[in-house]
């Protein structure tokens, strides 16, 4: 099945108030177009999941700044001074995890885990809340997996089915976000026929794929 949708059609299956990954490391590899979309559409009160808050004119930066997240769930936000701010005047809500933690729980729910058990963040404030487990006398937090509504992803090349490979560091959190979301939207920077990528490059399979958005 052809997935490949324009940005309008892909922008309207997101909604106010849904829960939305989004690939990328300091705005590197993150899907851009379908960002400005966001914008530009108006969609708001956006729980956002992401490994960070990028700049105030990139990335998930922008939407910080466009007043369109009301929650975010990242490890650290210090590259964008706006999240700092809306935070302080409480205008928005931030869960910080650590980085390792944050990767490993979007693992855990691609792979249909109930959590994992890390020593990550015992004996400070990241415990509060959490079931703790001694093994072989040492202590360790039950982490939960964390899913979304929505995954919005960026791709190097894909075909028209959602076959992906990455092109370098595009492939930080985009392939394991691919795995744990509802429906996954991939903005590709060339789209080819099936057929085209050889089989041993492709890291996200099609069927992780639910809709592609074109950038040329």
């Amino acid at each position: 099945m052809d997935k490949v949708i324009n940005l309008e059609k892909a922008i309207s299956l997101i909604k106010n108030g849904m829960t939305v990954m989004i690939g990328g490391f300091l705005g590197n590899g993150t899907p851009e177009l379908l960002i400005d979309g966001i914008i530009e559409r108006g969609v708001k009160d956006l729980t956002i999941i992401a490994n960070d808050t990028a700049f105030p004119d990139k990335g998930i930066g922008r939407l910080i700044v466009n007043r369109r997240v009301k929650k975010v769930i990242t490890s650290h936000i210090g590259t964008n001074p706006e999240t700092g701010r809306q935070m302080t005047a409480k205008e928005i809500e931030v869960e910080l995890v650590p980085q390792g933690t944050l990767v490993e729980r979007i693992r855990a729910k691609g792979a249909g885990l109930g959590g994992f058990l890390t020593p990550t963040g015992v004996g400070t404030i990241v415990e509060e809340g959490k079931e703790k487990f001694k093994i072989d006398n040492k202590e360790y937090l039950l982490e939960k997996p964390l899913g979304a509504d929505v995954a919005l992803i960026r791709g190097y090349k894909t075909d028209r089915i959602g076959n992906t490979v990455y092109y370098k560091s595009m492939r930080n959190f985009n392939p394991i976000m691919a795995m744990a979301a509802d429906l996954v939207i991939l903005e590709a920077d060339h789209i080819v026929e099936v057929g085209e990528l050889d089989p041993d490059i492709i890291v996200t399979p099609g069927i992780f794929v639910d809709y592609i958005v074109g950038r040329g």
